[in-house]
């Protein structure tokens, strides 16, 4: 039961195991570097700009965590989150620029 939990891996190969946990990892510190750009920013746009890069590493994330659980429902839970942050970059800067989303 317990040897279940563990991360499947045993589908990829011993250096693709090793490229797929490096970039675990790397994805993983630049979303916390995009999340503390995104608390603490200095002005708005900064802001946006966090907020849309942790959309782009949310989406890599989800995209290697596929990989690394041989599933597609992870490619489709990219996707949505791709759209998602591109609509949410759009409206913000949108706002930013008039001060008014609707026309």
């Amino acid at each position: 039961m317990i040897a279940n939990l563990a991360v499947p891996l045993s589908h990829l190969g011993i250096w693709t195991k090793y490229a797929v946990l490096f970039a675990l990892i790397l994805y993983g510190a630049a979303l916390l570097l995009a999340a503390w750009r995104l608390f603490r920013g200095p002005d708005t746009a900064d802001r946006i700009l966090a907020l849309d890069t942790l959309y782009v590493n949310a989406m890599a994330l989800t995209i290697l965590l596929g990989i690394v659980f041989a599933s597609n429902v992870y490619f489709e839970v990219a996707l949505l989150v791709a759209l998602l942050g591109f609509v949410g970059t759009v409206v913000m800067a949108k706002y930013l620029e008039r001060r008014d989303i609707v026309e």
